[in-house]
């Protein structure tokens, strides 16, 4: 996505699902309420019509790219967030390191500092996060992995990832030191039910030309 240009991936009366580049907040805080996800979806949506809505589903973190779904009325938005822990979502990460094993789920509970610092606790008042892998490739003391969440708390995917020693590169938030244009991190699919018709929709992005060039592919 350059400007305000956006990269719609699938739209109809109640949903759009839009690919979010890396580099971007999904919606505004403090310090940046323009340059959003958000903000240019709004800005799309009214254009077309002054009284179009829109709600967020749920977001991505700044560094991540990949598929945000958003809603065009409060009933969907609602209906969706209710059932959003039966929804299919898969990441693919390149983190730093071969990774041991093939396949395998991290479980943990998670807290957070008071410097927002998400982290792996052996209490059980933190909240439950589970996360499995599959290693699809290695290259140069890389691996790449898709990931599948089981639950979707912040940072989820970032913890786990530095738990099991490998962290995602270019995650300078959780230790990674070496310099990079971006952290390698790409919601790529969504599945689930549509709110509204209840039919099984199914969204599948292309793994990002700069994760084909890091891994030796272009």
């Amino acid at each position: 996505m350059k400007n305000d240009k956006l990269q719609i991936i699938y739209e109809d009366k109640y949903l759009i699902i839009v690919n979010k580049p890396d580099h971007m907040l999904t919606i505004s805080n403090d310090k940046e309420r323009e340059n959003t996800l958000y903000h240019k979806v709004y800005l799309y949506l009214k254009r077309k019509n002054k009284n179009n809505k829109i709600f967020i589903i749920h977001r991505l973190d700044y560094d991540t790219s990949g598929l945000v779904v958003f809603a065009k009325d409060i009933k969907t938005k609602t209906l969706l967030q209710e059932k959003w822990n039966e929804v299919t979502r898969k990441y693919l990460a390149i983190v730093n390191g071969k990774v041991e094993k093939n396949t395998g789920t991290i479980k943990s509970y998670l807290k957070e500092t008071k410097t927002l610092l998400v982290y792996s606790s052996k209490d059980k008042d933190g909240q439950l996060a589970i996360t499995n892998y599959r290693k699809v490739f290695e290259y140069n003391n890389l691996s790449l992995l898709e990931i599948n969440l089981k639950t979707g708390r912040k940072n989820q995917i970032r913890v786990h990832m530095s738990d099991l020693g490998n962290l995602i590169l270019g995650d300078k938030k959780y230790g990674f030191k070496t310099k990079e244009t971006r952290m390698y991190l790409h919601a790529y699919y969504l599945k689930f039910n549509h709110p509204i018709t209840n039919e099984l929709v199914e969204f599948e992005l292309d793994i990002p030309k700069s994760f084909l060039i890091k891994l030796g592919k272009m």
